[in-house]
């Protein structure tokens, strides 16, 4: 596979992608009562492991036909974070008339776990609303998988990465996503061209994910079935690299497949949240409002 000239290379410092990510602290603090309350429509337990409850929190609109949905993964590093991020996001496509569901997951300074545990979790979020699609209108061709940061490799490992299954998966209902919205994700946790990452590095995420990183990583495992993608990138992010959202993207269109990545000039990591600036907030959701009106999913308004 081959990837024209287009500024990678520019980018020369070590991949520190997740291990940055690691002790990133989220512009969300997390609640002291967790999980914090969410005024959702819906909340229900989509998984129970090792003694810990995992909830989904539903957002429906008035509407008596199958609507479109998107699942949204919070960012934290995989290691904290709040689900109460994609609230505001979730009440922008209720209004546009789409259901959404944000997921609660597993992380390492609550449940111990590893990022391989995370990508588990996210697959059986997809699994689950999509088994249980009539329950709120949902219809099962059109679901999208959404997050930022830690939460945006977990959106797109729903689409890229299935070895880490949970065993109790009812396997036969398909965890892929119809569609990808991400902010600012992580999405290449091993090297890439122009970026290396040393041995004594390699080996710490190795341990911090819990597999080869190469193996959770959405830009090493794309394929031609990567669904229809935006990915939202601030050009000064120094936690993820905007470079390795131009890799990701120049290789899902080597494949053939849809991928819009968006550039906004001089932003930094989590820049998308509403609580960090109500422009970005707009800006972001704008481009994804539009996204989603060239799938078909939602009207033009």
């Amino acid at each position: 596979m081959s990837f024209p000239p287009n500024g990678i290379r520019r980018y020369i410092a070590p991949l520190a992608v997740a291990l940055t990510l690691v002790v990133y602290m989220s512009s969300h603090a997390q609640n002291a009562a967790y999980p914090p309350p969410i005024d959702a429509d819906d909340r229900v337990t989509y998984k129970t492991i090792d003694g810990h409850s995992l909830d989904l929190w539903i957002f429906t609109p008035a509407a008596n036909e199958p609507r479109p949905a998107i699942v949204f993964f919070f960012g934290g590093g995989w290691r904290q974070g709040t689900p109460s991020q994609f609230i505001e996001q979730s009440k922008w496509l209720v209004s546009r008339g789409m259901v959404a569901v944000i997921a609660d997951y597993r992380v390492s300074s609550r449940h111990e776990t590893e990022v391989v545990d995370a990508v588990a979790d996210a697959r059986s979020a997809l699994r689950y609303v999509r088994a249980n699609a009539a329950r709120w209108n949902i219809d099962p061709r059109r679901i999208a998988a959404g997050g930022g940061s830690a939460g945006g490799h977990l959106a797109a490992s729903t689409a890229t990465i299935s070895a880490f299954d949970s065993a109790d998966d009812a396997n036969d209902v398909n965890a892929e996503p119809n569609a990808l919205v991400l902010f600012n994700p992580a999405l290449a946790l091993a090297p890439i061209p122009g970026n290396d990452i040393d041995a004594n590095r390699l080996a710490a995420l190795r341990e911090r994910v819990g597999a080869d990183p190469e193996t959770v990583s959405p830009a090493h495992n794309l394929d031609e079935s990567l669904p229809p993608t935006i990915v939202l990138h601030g050009t000064a992010d120094r936690v993820v690299p905007y470079a390795t959202a131009e890799y990701f993207c120049h290789a899902a269109q080597s494949l053939g497949r849809s991928c819009r990545l968006v550039a906004y000039d001089g932003e930094g990591h989590g820049f998308f949240n509403h609580g960090r600036s109500q422009a970005m907030f707009k800006a972001t959701m704008t481009e994804v409002d539009q996204f989603l009106v060239e799938l078909g999913w939602i009207a033009a308004r």
